[in-house]
């Protein structure tokens, strides 16, 4: 769920910043592990996003002069990704030796015997396993990537949390603070609650109006037709009303309807959805038309005051003046919550918000593992982390938080290493559901219905329930 990292000089300053993590490898033990491997080449697939275009700008060329093990990695968009390595994997092709596993995802490859258990196999081939690979680098965000035994299936190459970002240009701005208090009766700063965060939006969509400015309150990831708007309100916006887990209760015989002990389409759904859609209402004229990129793209071109954006992107917008309008004029905040929320969640029920990620696993079918192992091993490291995490803000280790580069970025990005590493307790990953993909088809046709207007929120989310319910059973999993 990603923006289209552009490369070019970028690229090329990348590089030269990587070469001082590169010069801390053990160069000899890596030659020498790779000799029987001299001119293999593995492939990989993966959404073209910034964590994954640094891997295949600066990473891969690095580990093939290093080892002479050639990486090709394929950069395509969210959808195709995952159709061509599902296809990949269920035809036992061989084509990818590496496949992108998004964190909703990994539940469903699992049950399914895709994926290469990792922890074994370099416990298998203990001639393979780096000195400088440790999965206990790893921060407990890779925990998702493991079964019940503990063992891991993918090396956590990204990981971020969706945040409240918002204009400290404009929040922090005399005149507009004046107007603010003049309009609402309160100072003007960042919101709690749904009802502030309503109040500010509409008055900077107001604002922007009567202003003759390219601007609107806040953003809105409200595509008519792509699953992008479904994942929004899901897990980012239904959480903050106290809708976990899509609704369904697993512990009910995974209940959907009120009726039979879930919540897709209880009244906290329903007031989730029309808050959602009010701001829907005031955001942009792009936004019914909106995915993770062009969310990302808004708020970077200037025209929102604040928004809910994926943290991968929140680098570029806060620091690259090649992309960003907005660069050093960016502030994050948790999302505002419903009363109760967050002591909820703090006690340990729940969750506010989406902390999003995904690994490289190696499908079962892979021809190369030993050489795709060793390449595994390499992007996993703490010695190469910290450029990474700089050029496209994702933190996969715990070591790389106390980075120097690192810590000068957290500075820039007002403070969001910080609130990865402080707050990301609070969010969550996709419920561990092996029918993630199969749900959110079935349901997605009538949530779309709902963004158009043809159906009611109440109306839609109750055949929502119904037919997640239906699809649960047809699968085997309501009894």
């Amino acid at each position: 769920m990603s923006f289209a990292f552009k490369i070019g000089a970028s690229a090329l300053a990348l590089t030269v910043a990587a070469t001082s993590a590169f010069a801390e490898i053990d160069a000899a033990w890596w030659k020498a592990a790779a000799e029987p491997y001299q001119g293999v080449t593995i492939r990989g697939v993966t959404e073209s996003s910034p964590p994954s275009l640094y891997i295949r700008e600066v990473l891969a060329p690095e580990f093939e002069a290093l080892t002479g093990i050639r990486v090709d990695v394929e950069t395509t968009s969210w959808d195709q990704m995952f159709d061509k390595a599902i296809k990949d994997m269920e035809a036992g092709t061989g084509i990818y030796d590496m496949a992108y596993i998004e964190q909703d995802i990994i539940y469903s490859y699992l049950s399914r015997d895709f994926l290469t258990d990792l922890t074994q196999f370099l416990a298998d081939n203990p001639d393979l396993k780096a000195g400088t690979y440790d999965e206990s680098n790893f921060t407990t965000f890779a925990d998702y990537f493991k079964d019940d035994a503990g063992h891991l299936y993918g090396v956590p190459m990204e990981a971020f949390l969706k945040v409240y970002l918002y204009r400290t240009d404009l929040f922090n701005d005399p005149d507009i603070q004046a107007a603010f208090k003049e309009k609402t009766g309160r100072d003007l700063a960042p919101a709690t609650t749904h009802a502030e965060y309503a109040e500010i939006a509409q008055f900077f969509t107001d604002y922007g109006n009567e202003n003759d400015m390219d601007l609107w309150g806040t953003t809105a990831q409200a595509h008519t037709g792509h699953v992008a708007s479904w994942y929004e309100y899901f897990e980012s916006v239904a959480p903050t009303f106290g809708v976990y887990n899509w609704g369904i209760d697993a512990d009910n015989n995974y209940g959907a309807s009120v009726e039979n002990g879930g919540e897709m389409n209880s009244p906290e759904a329903v007031e989730a959805m029309e808050w959602w859609l009010s701001m829907r209402d005031i955001a942009p004229p792009e936004s019914p038309a909106s995915t993770w990129t062009e969310v990302g793209t808004t708020f970077g071109a200037g025209r929102a005051a604040q928004g809910l954006v994926y943290g991968e992107n929140a680098g570029w917008i806060a620091a690259d003046e090649t992309k960003s309008l907005v660069v050093g004029k960016v502030g994050v905040a948790l999302p505002p919550l419903k009363d109760g929320i967050l002591e909820e969640v703090e006690g340990g029920t729940g969750y506010i918000g989406y902390y999003d990620g995904g690994a490289f696993g190696m499908p079962h079918s892979s021809k190369n593992k030993e050489a795709t192992a060793l390449f595994l091993q390499y992007i996993g490291q703490n010695e190469v982390q910290p450029d990474w995490a700089v050029a496209a803000p994702r933190v996969t280790n715990t070591a790389t938080y106390d980075d120097p580069k690192v810590q000068e970025m957290n500075t820039k990005l007002s403070g969001y290493y910080d609130l990865i590493k402080d707050k990301g307790y609070l969010f969550a990953g996709a419920p561990a559901y092996p029918f993630h993909a199969q749900v959110r088809e079935a349901t997605a046709p009538v949530f779309y219905q709902i963004l158009t207007g043809d159906l009611g929120v109440q109306e839609g989310l109750d055949q929502m329930a119904a037919t997640a319910e239906t699809t649960l059973t047809e699968l085997g999993y309501r009894k």
